[in-house]
This record gives structure tokens, sequence and C-alpha cells, in this order.
């Protein structure tokens, strides 16, 4: 089981998510990017600390 705080990458974020695996968090970060943040496409940049952020 893999977790992802957004807090860890956009600090004042208390959203939280869990998925089997590494694409299962980021298909939902990217959801929550678009709807929460406003960002229609997510930059490289966050994406890679996205990733070095999964536990």
């Amino acid at each position: 089981m893999k977790s992802f705080a957004c807090g860890d990458v956009v600090p004042g974020c208390h959203r939280r998510f869990t998925a089997d695996d590494q694409e299962g968090i980021l298909w939902q970060v990217a959801a929550h990017a678009r709807e929460d943040h406003g960002l229609e496409v997510v930059p490289q940049p966050v994406v890679d600390a996205v990733i070095a952020h999964i536990r």
C-alpha cells in the first residue's frame, strides 16, 4: 500500500491519498490538482516532487 500527503508538496493542503501502487496515487493526485488546485496539467517538477514523497 502506498500513501501520499499533498501537504508535503503544497504547504497547507491536508489531503491524503492511498492506493495499491504509485500509479494509483498519481491518478488521484492529478484529479485533486485539477479540482482543488486549479492545475489542468501538473508540471513535471510537481510530478517529480509527488513521486519523491510517496511512501
